[in-house]
């Protein structure tokens, strides 16, 4: 049961993140044809876009591991033969987050990459 509620969170923590993303993406689609139209690389927009993607998944981390061990107190009578600061756990919990957030941010990133600065440029 707990595996199930921990996927489905994990999904919507996912498609939260690239609906962040997508937004900001679709926001800046002006900013991004003046940029590819005075020579920016489809690498160097990659790399900006995702960048933006992940500095929010680590923001958002590190409030939810200080979370959690603010939490630990709380729970730690209630939990049998785990610790509740077991290092192994957040470790784990923390790259599945940051594989997840890198998947979300994968899409919008390569949709950044494709803006046509023509279109672009006319776009309001």
């Amino acid at each position: 049961m707990f595996a199930i509620f921990a996927l489905v969170a994990l999904v919507l923590a996912s498609v939260g993140l690239y609906a962040v993303v997508a937004q900001a993406v679709n926001q800046r689609t002006h900013e991004l044809g003046v940029r590819v139209a005075l020579g920016a690389s489809s690498a160097a927009i990659l790399r900006m876009v995702f960048a933006q993607g992940m500095r929010r998944m680590a923001l958002g981390l590190v409030i939810g591991l200080a979370a959690a061990f603010g939490v630990t107190r709380v729970i730690g009578a209630l939990l049998v033969g785990v610790s509740p600061t077991d290092p192994i756990t957040f470790g784990s919990v923390a790259l599945v987050l940051t594989l997840a957030a890198v998947a979300g941010c994968a899409v919008p990133a390569r949709r950044a990459t494709r803006v046509d600065p023509a279109v672009a440029l006319r776009h309001q």
